[in-house]
């Protein structure tokens, strides 16, 4: 459910000041230039502390506005997929799959600062933090006291996103990085689709 929570994509924000608005244009920027992504990724959990709990790594794959697909392939397969009005969340451990609607799914995670075309500010207060080895981040802070996380900061090389960190609700941290990142690369309609494996269980909405 965790990987679940945080897989479901990234996506909106807002302030004011200079380094807000600073914030803001940078990831408008960003999504300005994207119709679809395709990487790799990278991900680890860590707890309040800062001690590692678990690695994974996958493919993801993105069509804007509201179409993704998150392969999980370590440490077991898993899927996160939606056609932008269906979310499937294959567990292959538990041999489950778990079918919701994509707007319910997503309100108030982080799945909106990708797939989502709705306005930044409506959700997320933005900031703009001091660069490090010449790469900048950005802080997005929800607005809604009903949200799943505490924050989610975002690392740009120029106009590039290569890094996600999301903080949870328990102080959990899941640290992204992406690679092999290609935008606006021609994607098969079908990814966006998902049939249940033979003898999975399916729990609907």
């Amino acid at each position: 459910m965790y990987k679940q929570m945080v897989a479901m994509a990234l996506s909106l924000a807002v302030a004011s000041g200079a380094e807000a608005s600073a914030g803001a244009d940078r990831i408008s920027a960003f999504l300005d230039q994207v119709n679809s992504l395709r990487a790799e990724f990278s991900q680890t959990l860590y707890d309040e502390e800062r001690n590692r709990l678990e690695d994974a790594s996958g493919t993801m794959y993105l069509e804007r506005p509201g179409r993704f697909r998150w392969d999980y392939e370590q440490p077991y397969p898993q899927s996160i997929v939606s056609n932008g009005k269906t979310l499937w969340m294959y567990d292959s451990e538990l041999e489950q799959v778990t079918v919701k609607s994509l707007d319910s799914a997503i309100e108030n995670t982080p799945s909106m600062v990708l797939a989502s075309e709705q306005p930044l500010d409506d959700h997320f207060v933005v900031a703009e933090l001091p660069q490090e080895d010449g790469k900048v981040w950005v802080e997005l802070r929800p607005r809604s006291s009903e949200a799943t996380f505490a924050l989610i900061r975002l690392r740009f090389g120029g106009d590039e996103m290569d890094m996600m960190e999301l903080v949870d609700n328990f102080g959990q941290t899941t640290h992204l990085e992406f690679s092999g990142l290609r935008k606006n690369a021609a994607l098969e309609s079908g990814l966006f689709e998902f049939s249940p494996p033979a003898g999975a269980d399916v729990i609907s909405d």
